[in-house]
């Protein structure tokens, strides 16, 4: 909030309420000149890290089921083992039971080693998807991290342009906000943050508000003028102020 202990004259406080509005409206050319940069750098960062978040799952899903390939393979080495085993087991066999009972185990294994194959092959078509899964996402990553870079660079060489006349202007709006009394410093900046091109105080163009166009009554023209007290837009609610007091002042 400004701290202002002088008094200062009507035609004093709208002295400094047109150079407040003509600072602010040299820093939002420059707000201008960067466009929506800034936000489309924001939106850009988050997306790609969405997208590095995606090809993290993605690669985790890819390693869980190459290790569960890998456990079906082993499962089949062993299963082989056992037929093997078995296979010698039956050279031996002493009576049919044992055969039968042999053969069995057999056959459970050759289904175990079908199964482990089916599984091998579901879990390699997964597999394939991921993979082109997690290819569409690293190209993705590519191209969004080329358009953010030249993104970076325009703005960067826009905020290298301009930082010094930014932080010039910002000063001199602390400045002139200082010398502001608290209540009229609310008003400008409540109308101010009320319109898109941020005009607060306008002067009277024409016989009209330069900031609706709405026409000001030539009674009302000369109260303007007259610099007794400050007076609003009955249309826009805008500070209304002459236009030769306004042309007066200058901003380097």
């Amino acid at each position: 909030m400004a701290t202002v202990n002088k008094d200062f004259s009507v035609e004093e406080k709208l002295v400094g309420l047109i150079k407040l509005q003509k600072i602010d409206s040299k820093l939002d050319e420059i707000k201008i000149l960067k466009g929506e940069l800034p936000m489309e750098v924001s939106d850009l960062e988050d997306e790609i890290a969405g997208l590095h978040s995606r090809k993290n799952r993605i690669e985790e899903e890819i390693n869980g089921i190459s290790e569960f390939i890998e456990g079906k393979k082993n499962a089949i080495k062993d299963s082989e083992a056992l037929i093997k085993k078995y296979e010698k087991q039956s050279e031996n066999v002493k009576n049919s039971r044992e055969f039968e009972a042999i053969s069995k185990e057999i056959e459970m294994q050759q289904l175990e080693i079908k199964l482990c194959e089916k599984h091998i092959r579901d879990a390699n078509e997964e597999l394939a998807d991921k993979v082109k899964n997690l290819d569409a996402a690293k190209k993705q990553i590519g191209t969004k991290e080329g358009v953010l870079n030249h993104k970076k660079g325009e703005l960067e060489k826009i905020i290298a342009d301009t930082e010094k006349e930014e932080n010039h202007f910002k000063k001199q709006s602390d400045s002139a906000r200082s010398e502001i009394e608290d209540r009229l410093l609310y008003s400008y900046d409540r109308i101010r943050h009320s319109y898109r091109n941020g005009l607060a105080v306008v002067p009277v163009e024409r016989d009209a508000c330069g900031g609706c166009f709405n026409a000001i009554p030539p009674q009302r023209q000369s109260e303007i003028r007259m610099h007794k007290k400050v007076i609003v837009c009955e249309n826009c609610g805008r500070i209304l102020v002459d236009a030769d007091l306004n042309d007066s002042i200058e901003i380097k």
